[in-house]
């Protein structure tokens, strides 16, 4: 299984280094090529703005919503919560909304830089809290009733998944906790699993 890190803008080397730590040869998304060798995707947080523009410059907006119609798993995290949205609710003319997972979403919702924030999530299923780490983070102001919400932070969803995506507001790849990103390599897609239950 190659699992690919898109690697135009933000925080892709992080995501790097936890998949990785599991064992995990992760590698770098530039290309369409790349793009189209790759099993399961991550999309890390940054700037969403700056990577949808990239996405363009690249030529990979097209082939990413190619596989992602296709069923591509891909995780994510902020910046890329944002991308993956069916809306943006403050989002610049042209910017991408691949709607892989319908949500509704502010960017910087949680505030600026300035105002990042650790809290524990508490994760459907899971016995202990993660770490969340909250930096200009996005919120989720809605979600459908096909999406499965797996945490809320003070009533909002934080961490939700529908069908093969899996989106987070907050960093998961700068806590001290690999779960999110385990259960996201190891999870047998094809199947009707909806999450960690019995695989802490």
């Amino acid at each position: 299984m190659k699992v690919g890190v898109l690697a135009l803008q933000g925080a892709f080397g992080l995501h790097e280094r936890v998949l990785n730590r599991l064992g995990v040869a992760a590698v770098q998304v530039r290309t369409p090529q790349e793009l189209a060798e790759v099993d399961r995707l991550v999309i890390p947080g940054g700037e969403s703005t700056a990577i949808s523009k990239l996405l363009d410059a690249n030529g990979l907006a097209d082939p990413l919503a190619d596989r992602l119609a296709d069923g591509l798993p891909v995780l994510g995290t902020c910046a890329g919560l944002i991308l993956l949205a069916a809306e943006v609710v403050d989002g610049y003319p042209g910017q991408h909304c691949f709607g892989a997972v319908d949500v509704a979403v502010r960017r910087n919702g949680y505030g600026r830089q300035s105002e990042s924030f650790s809290a524990p999530i508490e994760v459907e299923g899971w016995e202990s809290d993660f770490p969340g780490v909250f930096i200009r983070a996005p919120v989720i102001e809605s979600a459908s009733p096909d999406v499965d919400v797996l945490a809320e932070l003070d009533g909002a969803p934080v961490l939700c998944r529908q069908g093969s995506t899996v989106v987070s507001s907050f960093h998961p790849e700068l806590a001290e906790d690999d779960r999110i990103h385990r259960w996201f390599v190891e999870q047998d897609w094809s199947t009707g699993h909806r999450w960690f239950t019995g695989h802490e």
